[in-house]
């Protein structure tokens, strides 16, 4: 006979910034990190973000990610029950020095960001040539 699970519900982090630049509040999205021997692999979950309402900076090796929903879309709903507050995502991942910035990629597509982090050719594992006397 098969076990039932109850599926739990995971309450959204919200993120405290000092001075928020867009209204509404701004919550944590959850991400899935994945490493090849050539590169990292991030995958965000932010419902309702697309490629217009998303902004991916580096700057002194900290990567940031930042999302806007459209608020005015929610504005005139009154939902009888929800399981995630609607808001603004931001993620920051410090980077090390094997990533090499100029060979990072993006694509959104329907509210999950993937980001291609390729490493540096020094961090890729090589093969080393034995020479015999």
């Amino acid at each position: 006979m098969t076990e039932q699970q109850e599926l739990a519900v995971k309450n959204k982090q919200e993120v405290t910034r000092e001075e928020p630049t867009r209204p509404g509040r701004t919550y944590q999205p959850d991400v899935d990190i994945y490493e090849t021997p050539q590169a990292l692999y991030l995958w965000a979950d932010m419902p309702g973000v697309d490629e217009k309402h998303l902004e991916i900076h580096l700057a002194d090796g900290v990567l940031t990610i930042e999302g806007g929903v459209a608020l005015e879309d929610y504005s005139d709903l009154s939902p009888v029950y929800t399981e995630y507050n609607v808001g603004n995502y931001m993620r920051r991942f410090a980077l090390s020095s094997d990533i090499d910035p100029d060979g990072i990629k993006a694509h959104v597509h329907n509210g999950a960001l993937e980001l291609v982090l390729p490493k540096s050719e020094r961090a890729k594992p090589r093969k080393i040539t034995v020479a015999s006397h």
